[in-house]
């Protein structure tokens, strides 16, 4: 009975670990070639990142395209939509409406989000200075878009609102209360995603080592759809950092780094598993808080600083740390944090 049971359970996972495999083969392919395609067409746009002046070692990289989160956006959607049209008639796997729905919603959350981000993107290409959405617009947009997901989840019976705590068999029941804090946290880590896209290939080997631990426990959960969209993902940022890389032929903008942001709160919410996404994905959490920090502190101090730029990749800039330092560092960390929450989400 027992030996049934642990061969039925490794044949599931394996099987899941294929399908996943599958689809990040896919859009990484797909995202290659729509980068090669899309690149080009921006550069001669000349949809260029305007560059922050206050970052002078960013001056070489002035009339780089940006914008390229479109890339990804667009390999991610043919893929899964045509995973979704596949799954409902049933050519591939056993047919889960409810889990199918919540697979759709979390694209939506990320794509909308994306969508905030290209808005966003645009406003700044128009104008030819780094001023696109004002905070104020782009918090509401992310709110509004945030409380019609969670609304969309909750009515349809698929929002875990018991908060499990890592690495132990304790959840909490936050009832109404869940609808709050979950969104409170969307916002806050949508941002914490565009924060950190400033160095190459920062936010796309981060986002990539987040998607990683997601795969393993959506996998080894049983989460069969969450595997499916964060190997999405994790194909999306794979292909993206073929172009991404030190020295960056495109920048993501904020389309592509709100769109990473919708996509993991996403699968989180729907596993049931915040906090230990939170864990793997505290470097870009930290990103944020470290600009909060500085911000407060400066207002409160009269002028001193924590940091001696935020966010806080900036600061060891200053200490004379290269951009590929800085990236292989905050990606190794990310790595090891992605294990832990996993870990924390398993046992």
């Amino acid at each position: 009975m027992l030996y049934d049971k642990l061969v039925g359970m490794i044949g599931y996972v394996r099987a899941s670990g294929v399908e996943a495999l599958a689809v990040c083969l896919l859009v990484f392919a797909l995202t290659v070639v729509a980068g090669r395609l899309i690149i080009p067409v921006l550069r001669a746009k000349k949809l260029n990142q305007p560059i922050n002046s206050y970052v002078a070692e960013h001056a070489g990289k002035a009339g780089t395209p940006t914008m390229g989160g479109i890339c990804f956006i667009i390999a991610s959607l043919v893929v899964i939509l045509a995973w979704i049209l596949l799954e409902s008639f049933g050519v591939i796997g056993q047919k889960n409406s409810g889990a199918l729905l919540t697979l759709a919603l979390t694209l939506m959350l990320g794509v909308a989000n994306g969508l905030i981000g290209f808005i966003d993107d645009y406003k700044k290409l128009v104008k030819k200075e780094n001023e696109g959405l004002s905070e104020a617009q782009k918090m509401a947009l992310q709110i509004i878009v945030g409380a019609a997901y969670l609304a969309m989840m909750g009515m349809t019976d698929n929002l875990v609102t018991a908060l499990h705590i890592p690495f132990t068999d304790i959840s909490f029941e936050l009832g109404f209360f869940a609808y709050p804090l979950y969104l409170l946290v969307i916002v806050g880590f949508v941002n914490s995603t565009n924060i950190t896209d400033g160095l190459d290939g920062l936010a796309s080997s981060v986002g990539a080592a987040v998607a990683v631990g997601l795969i393993v426990t959506s996998v080894l959960s049983g989460a069969r759809y969450e595997g499916v969209i964060s190997a999405s993902l994790l194909g999306a940022l794979l292909g993206f950092l073929v172009f991404n890389h030190y020295p960056a032929k495109v920048f993501m903008g904020d389309t592509g780094s709100l769109y990473i942001g919708g996509i993991i709160m996403g699968c989180a919410i729907s596993q049931g598993e915040l906090l230990c996404v939170i864990i793997m994905s505290f470097v870009f959490i930290f990103e944020m808080l470290s600009s909060l920090m500085q911000r407060y502190y400066f207002k409160l101090t009269g002028g001193k600083r924590i940091f001696k730029k935020a966010p806080v990749h900036h600061h060891f800039q200053l200490l004379g740390w290269s951009e590929i330092k800085i990236v292989t560092v905050f990606f190794v960390i990310s790595v090891l944090l992605s294990a832990l929450g996993a870990l924390g989400a398993l046992l």
